[in-house]
Formats: C-alpha cells, sequence, structure tokens
C-alpha cells in the first residue's frame, strides 16, 4: 500500500511539473518571448485570445527578439559595410594622390634629363668651337700679317675676339708678343674700333 501511495505521488508531481511547464510556455509565448504558437494556437481558437506578436527592441514597433536580433546585425553590417566603402574612398583618393606626386616626378626627371643633354650637348659644341678657334688662331698667327687681316675681315666679329684672345693666351703661354696689336693697325679703323669696343664690353667669350 505504501508503494502504491508513493508512486501517486510522483504521477501527481509529475503531472504538475508538466502542466506549470506547459503553462509558463503558454505565457511567455502569449507575452512574445518564446515563439512556440504553432503548439498552442488550437488552445488559443477554443480560449478566444490573440497572443502577442513580441516584445519590441524597437520604439513603436512590434516584433519579436529574433526579428529584432537580425534586424540589428544587419544595421551593423550597414554601418560596416558604409565604413568600408569609406576607406575605400580614402584609399582611392589616397592612390589617386600617390600617381599624382608619382606622375610630377616622373615629368621633373624626363625635365632635367632633357636639361642634362642640352647641356651637355653645349659643352661639346663649346669644347668643339674652342678647339677650332685655336687651331685657327695658330694658323692665322703663322700666316703673313697682311694675309692674316685679309682672312680675319671675312669672319664675323665674334670670331675675331675670340681668335685674338685665343693668340693672346698662346702668346703668353710661350712669353711671347702677341701680333693681335699689329693686326689691328692694319685693319681699316672703324672695324677695329667696333671690335675693340665690343671686346671691351664682353671681356669673356669663350670658357
Amino acid at each position: 500500500m505504501a508503494g502504491r501511495g508513493t508512486f501517486g505521488r510522483v504521477i501527481v508531481l509529475i503531472i504538475l511539473i508538466l502542466l506549470l511547464a506547459s503553462g509558463g510556455a503558454l505565457w511567455f509565448d502569449y507575452l512574445g518571448i518564446l515563439n512556440a504558437r504553432r503548439f498552442f494556437s488550437p488552445l488559443y481558437s477554443v480560449l478566444g485570445l490573440n497572443p502577442r506578436v513580441g516584445v519590441s527592441t524597437l520604439p513603436g514597433e512590434d516584433g519579436d527578439l529574433d526579428a529584432d536580433r537580425v534586424a540589428k546585425r544587419l544595421e551593423s553590417l550597414e554601418l560596416r559595410t558604409q565604413e568600408l566603402d569609406k576607406r575605400e574612398g580614402d584609399l582611392r583618393q589616397k592612390e589617386d594622390e600617390i600617381q599624382q606626386v608619382s606622375q610630377e616626378l616622373e615629368d621633373r626627371q624626363v625635365s632635367i634629363e632633357e636639361r642634362e643633354k642640352t647641356f651637355a650637348q653645349t659643352m661639346r659644341q663649346s669644347e668643339d668651337r674652342a678647339a677650332n678657334i685655336d687651331q685657327i688662331a695658330r694658323y692665322v698667327n703663322g700666316m703673313p700679317p697682311k694675309k692674316a687681316v685679309e682672312n680675319l675681315l671675312a669672319m664675323d666679329d665674334q670670331d675675331i675676339i675670340d681668335i685674338f684672345r685665343t693668340v693672346e693666351a698662346i702668346a703668353k703661354k710661350e712669353g711671347k708678343n702677341s701680333s693681335v696689336a699689329y693686326w689691328f693697325s692694319l685693319m681699316p679703323p672703324e672695324r677695329a674700333a667696333e671690335i675693340q669696343r665690343k671686346m671691351a664690353n664682353r671681356p669673356v667669350s669663350l670658357p
């Protein structure tokens, strides 16, 4: 008899626990905390109850917690996407700036190289001219004075000036007297005066 009484109490307790669990689940589902409508929908129909759609975390809106979590995740993803788009835009802008600076540096490099080529060409031309003037000066210096003056008068004034200076430099280096003064005396006075004026205004012509 004692065993039957104990078994009966266990059965009653199990039934009571099931009722309490079902009642709690029913109440949480009614409040929208749990989503168990499909299990309790027949009971709602019998009792004529209209359960709440759910507890929303957004003000003024109905919904359940799962939907709110999904909405918040979507919102977070959207913010993250906007942030990544902004970073991408900043990186693209910096890349454009770097390309612009690189292009400017490349243009400057090309300009410097062109200037170096021009300078080198000018130096070669100047060296060639100096060599030619030195050679002509030695030729003229070895001619008879009148013949030398005839050849000089056929040249430009600047060429005559450069030759005169080269002849004077050669004479000074060899310790001899220069023929320039005598050549001036054999030239027409106006041409000689013009050459002397230019020599005074431009003391140095060749490097």
